[in-house]
């Protein structure tokens, strides 16, 4: 009996010792590196291939990214046909009008946008003393003076698009939509600086704790 079990004990522990070594032959045959080394170029590499010695090719002429054709140069660029013709230092060819009715629920939209992205620079009555203007950002010019009262739409919308000066441009984080819901705001807020006593009294109190907010931060980067 104990030579059967020493017999068996062996036949086992061969099996087991036939087994770990045919698993191991499997995993290093496994373990090649023509995945890893593959016949590629990484982004902007050089490369005798092509002859202008570039391995990342320029798209076929008249590609457009699938959802960006963006014809409409109103809605996309803050021009049009009837706005070739503006003039001025500020005009600039922009157009004034808007690609879509403004409505209530535009303003509205405009004016969350407006204090999640533009509020930090413009404050949220748009004098230019928001918090990283108080930080030592360069001041941006107040949306209440004359020379951006009488701006065009356009205007305002191609800034944010592409940026004018130490602001950045805004077209990757802000719809073209959102772009012009902000510039109806601006609008807004250009009026009811105008026109406060017009509005209803619970916008005038918005109004009125938007400016005092602005007149604090005014006090405080002066001092």
């Amino acid at each position: 009996m104990q030579r059967l079990a020493k017999r068996r004990k062996a036949r086992t522990t061969k099996a087991m010792a036939f087994a770990f070594c045919l698993f191991t032959f499997a995993f290093l045959t496994a373990c090649r590196q023509d995945m890893h080394d593959q016949p590629k170029y990484r982004p902007l590499r050089p490369t005798e291939f092509f002859d202008d010695g570039r391995s990342s090719r320029p798209f076929v002429e008249g590609t457009v990214a699938r959802g960006h054709l963006d014809e409409d140069d109103l809605l996309y660029r803050g021009r049009s046909d009837q706005s070739a013709a503006t003039a001025g230092a500020t005009g600039q060819g922009f157009a004034d009008v808007f690609p879509f009715p403004v409505t209530r629920q535009v303003v509205d939209r405009g004016e969350e946008r407006y204090n999640i992205y533009c509020s930090v620079c413009h404050d949220k009555s748009g004098a230019g003393l928001g918090m990283i203007v108080r930080r030592g950002y360069r001041q941006p010019p107040s949306f209440h003076i004359e020379r951006l009262k009488t701006a065009p739409a356009g205007y305002f919308f191609d800034v944010i698009t592409n940026g004018f000066g130490a602001m950045p441009d805004y077209s990757a984080q802000i719809t073209a939509q959102d772009r012009w819901a902000i510039v109806a705001y601006i609008r807004a807020l250009q009026k009811t600086e105008q026109n406060i006593e017009e509005l209803n009294e619970s916008d005038r109190e918005k109004v009125k704790a938007a400016k005092a907010e602005g007149q604090k931060k005014t006090e405080g980067h002066e001092k």
